[in-house]
């Protein structure tokens, strides 16, 4: 497991800040495209989606995510995976409502 600790600067352009945060991964160009990633998505939407274009262009297939949830009753609250959600399969298809 590869655990990046980010935090970006609002006052900075995102992308840049999140290239600079996967140089944390040291990958081979081949790691990047066989290695099974699963990504768990930061919650400011922005960066979530430079990260899945920039993973994408890297491995090029989108990584499974991850979906978390609250658990119930928790004191204090904490967060369980709720799913991993195959982004690849969901491309897939929907590429087949394509006209």
């Amino acid at each position: 497991m590869i655990a990046l600790a980010i935090q970006f600067s609002h006052d900075e352009p995102f992308l840049p800040q999140l290239q600079q945060a996967l140089t944390q991964a040291t990958f081979s160009p081949e790691q990047w495209q066989t290695a099974p990633i699963i990504v768990n998505l930061p919650s400011f939407n922005y960066i979530s989606a430079l990260a899945l274009a920039e993973l994408h262009g890297r491995m090029g297939y989108f990584p499974p995510i991850i979906r978390m949830k609250p658990v119930q009753g928790a004191m204090p609250p904490r967060f369980e995976v709720a799913e991993v959600i195959n982004l690849q399969a969901v491309r897939d298809e929907a590429r087949k409502q394509r006209f």
